[in-house]
């Protein structure tokens, strides 16, 4: 596990430029992906795709693509 003193060394070498704020907040954000809780990649119950609203029969949807022949 790198600590947060060897990542700041690898972001400031990486950008030469970067102010300190920069590299700190970069150094934060990229020890925090840890301890994130994982998505969770399908909304709801897992009976479909996620959305907001079922559609209905006088919703649009686009035209079927046409199929190749040959």
């Amino acid at each position: 596990m790198i600590d947060r003193q060897q990542l700041e060394s690898i972001l400031a070498r990486r950008f030469p430029g970067a102010p300190l704020d920069q590299i700190a907040a970069a150094a934060n954000a990229i020890m925090g992906l840890d301890r994130e809780p994982p998505l969770d990649r399908y909304c709801g119950s897992g009976t479909g795709a996620g959305g907001s609203r079922a559609r209905g029969k006088d919703d649009e949807v686009a035209l079927p693509l046409p199929t190749a022949t040959a």
